[in-house]
C-alpha cells in the first residue's frame, strides 16, 4: 500500500497542468497546439525516462529510488508554482516528466513480493496508484480556485516530500530481492531483444497511452465539446481516470484465473466498439457518460493485464528493466493523443476525427496482437 501511495502521488504531480489547462491557455493565449504541447511534455518525458528509471531500480532496490524520485519530482512542482510565461512553464514541464517515471519504480519492488500466480492481482493494486491523476482532477482546480495555483502545487510538492520519506523510513524491499548483476547495458539489451517486450508495450501504447492522454486532455475536451466549466469538466475526467483505475485490479485479478492474454483481446475489442461510439455523441446524455466510463474501465483492465503478463512471464532479475521498457511505451503512446486532439480540433473543430483514430488504432493493435498470441507458447494460456 505504501508504494501504490508513493505511485499516486507521484502521478497526481505528474497530471498538475491537465486540470488548469483551460486557465493557461486564456492566461498565456495559447492555441489548441501549443496547449497540447504543453500537456504532452511531461507525458514524453516521464515516458522515455522509465527506461533508465526500471534499470536503475534493478540495480538498486525499489525503496531507495522510490523515495529519491519522489523528492526530486517536488522540484519541479513548485517550479511550476513560480512559473508565469510558455517558456518557463515548458521547462518546469520538462522535470515534471520525473514524476511519471515512478510506475517502472515499484512494479519490481512489489512483484519481488508474490509468486507468479499472485502477482496480477498484486501489480493490479499497485496500478490503482494511476488514481493521482484523478485527485489531480479533482483537487487541483478547486485548490486554484479556493486559495490560488500556487497553493494547488504547493500541496502535491509537500505530498511528494512526505511519501519521499515515508518510503526511505518504512519502505521494505523483498526479502528475496537481490541486486541485479552484469551491466545496465547488458541487462536493457536483454530487455529490449526479448520480443515479448514489445508485444507488450504495443498493446500498453494503446491501453495505458490512450488512459494517460485523456487524464490529461480530457478535461479540455469536455469543457470545448459539451460546454462545461472548467471545475466541471476536470470532476468528471477524474471520474473517467478512477473507473479506469478502479478496473486495473480487476483486469490483474482476471488475468490469474482466466489469463492476461483473454483480458488483453476484450479489452482491445472493446476499446474500439467504445471509442467510436463517444466519436459521435454530440451531446454528454447518459449513453454517453456510461460510453465513457465503460471506456474507462476496458483500459484500465487492459492496463492490468499486460503488467500482470509483465510480472509473471518475466525474470526477476530482468522486471525492473522490461517495465521501464513496457511503461515507456505506453507513456509515448500517451504523448500523441493530445497532439493529434489539438491538432484535428484546430482543423476541423472536433474531436470526432481524432477519437475514430484511437478506434483504428486500438483494431490494428488486436489483429496483431491476436495473431502473436496464437504463435507464442508462454505460461499464460489465455
Amino acid at each position: 500500500m505504501l508504494a501504490t501511495g508513493a505511485l499516486a502521488v507521484n502521478f497526481w504531480a505528474w497530471s498538475l497542468l491537465g486540470p488548469l489547462a483551460s486557465r493557461y491557455a486564456a492566461d498565456l493565449s495559447l492555441t489548441p497546439l501549443k496547449l497540447s504541447v504543453l500537456l504532452a511534455v511531461p507525458i514524453v518525458i516521464g515516458s522515455l525516462g522509465r527506461i533508465p528509471i526500471g534499470v536503475l531500480t534493478d540495480r538498486y532496490g525499489g525503496r531507495r529510488v522510490f523515495s529519491l524520485l519522489s523528492f526530486f519530482a517536488a522540484l519541479p512542482v513548485v517550479w511550476l508554482a513560480l512559473a508565469d510565461t510558455y517558456t518557463t512553464l515548458i521547462a518546469a514541464a520538462v522535470l515534471l516528466g520525473t514524476a511519471g517515471t515512478s510506475f517502472a519504480v515499484g512494479v519490481p519492488f512489489v512483484a519481488a513480493w508474490y509468486p507468479p500466480e499472485r502477482r496480477g492481482f498484486a501489480l493490479g493494486v499497485y496500478g490503482m496508484g494511476n488514481i493521482g491523476t484523478a485527485i489531480s482532477g479533482f483537487l487541483t482546480p478547486r485548490l486554484a480556485e479556493v486559495f490560488d495555483r500556487q497553493v494547488a502545487y504547493f500541496v502535491a510538492a509537500l505530498a511528494l516530500c512526505v511519501f519521499g520519506t515515508a518510503m526511505a523510513l518504512l519502505g521494505r524491499n523483498a526479502p528475496n530481492w537481490r541486486p541485479a548483476e552484469g551491466s545496465a547495458w547488458s541487462r536493457l539489451s536483454l530487455a529490449v531483444y526479448d520480443r515479448t517486450t514489445w508485444d507488450l508495450s504495443l498493446v500498453y501504447a494503446v491501453t495505458f497511452g490512450a488512459f494517460v492522454a485523456f487524464g490529461v486532455y480530457l478535461p479540455a475536451l469536455l469543457k470545448v465539446s459539451y460546454g462545461l466549466t472548467m471545475t466541471d469538466a476536470a470532476t468528471r475526467a477524474a471520474g473517467f481516470v478512477l473507473f479506469a483505475t478502479i478496473a486495473r485490479p480487476l483486469g490483474g485479478f482476471l488475468s490469474d484465473k482466466i489469463g492476461g492474454q483473454t483480458v488483453v483481446r476484450v479489452a482491445l475489442i472493446a476499446t474500439v466498439c467504445l471509442a467510436a461510439v463517444v466519436a459521435f455523441q454530440p451531446t454528454l446524455a447518459l449513453p454517453t457518460t456510461v460510453a465513457y466510463l465503460s471506456l474507462a474501465v476496458a483500459l484500465g483492465c487492459g492496463n492490468g493485464a499486460v503488467v500482470a503478463l509483465v510480472g509473471r512471464l518475466s525474470k526477476p532479475e530482468r522486471v525492473g528493466s522490461i517495465t521501464g521498457v513496457v511503461g515507456a511505451s505506453g507513456g509515448l503512446g500517451g504523448f500523441f493523443p493530445p497532439l493529434v486532439l489539438g491538432f484535428t480540433y484546430q482543423a476541423t473543430r472536433s474531436y470526432s476525427l481524432a477519437l475514430l483514430m484511437l478506434a483504428a488504432t486500438a483494431a490494428l493493435v488486436f489483429i496483431y496482437i491476436h495473431l502473436r498470441f496464437r504463435a507464442m507458447k508462454t505460461a499464460d494460456v489465455g
